[in-house]
């Protein structure tokens, strides 16, 4: 016969440190931001730290806003590192191409871009005019 004894009772539990930075406000809030050029057919993605950089940044520019909501510039490095990913190409300042296929990967990643993007609304006014 097997004399094994079975102990119950609690084991305990080393905590170790790691390094972890748990510093707060690293990625400060601000806002993301989806812009759109008419003349390049580009789209602009960007941080911007309040609502008063947002408009001098649209007011230098012939540039549309589509969209913005909440986040920090760790959304603009993930979006940007996450097209990359997918194969879709940019140039400098994360200006990218106007593509359905690219609507479809912001709305997926849950990017502003608009609910009726203004591109669209666009094609359907000029078609319904001709």
């Amino acid at each position: 016969m097997n004399n094994r004894k079975i102990i119950k009772g609690y084991k305990t539990l080393i905590s170790s440190r790691f390094n972890a930075d748990t510093s707060p406000y690293k990625f400060k809030d601000g806002i993301i931001y989806t812009l759109y050029s008419d003349e390049f057919n580009l789209l602009k993605f960007g941080f911007a730290k309040n609502y008063k950089v947002l408009e001098k940044k649209l007011s230098s520019k012939a540039l549309i806003l589509l969209d913005m909501k909440k986040g920090n510039k760790k959304d603009l490095f993930l979006l940007i590192t996450t097209l990359k990913e997918l194969g879709i190409k940019y140039s400098d300042n994360f200006h990218f191409k106007y593509s359905g296929s690219l609507m479809r990967h912001l709305s997926t990643l849950g990017w502003p871009a608009g609910r009726s993007l203004y591109k669209q609304r666009k094609i359907k006014k000029e078609l319904v005019c001709a």
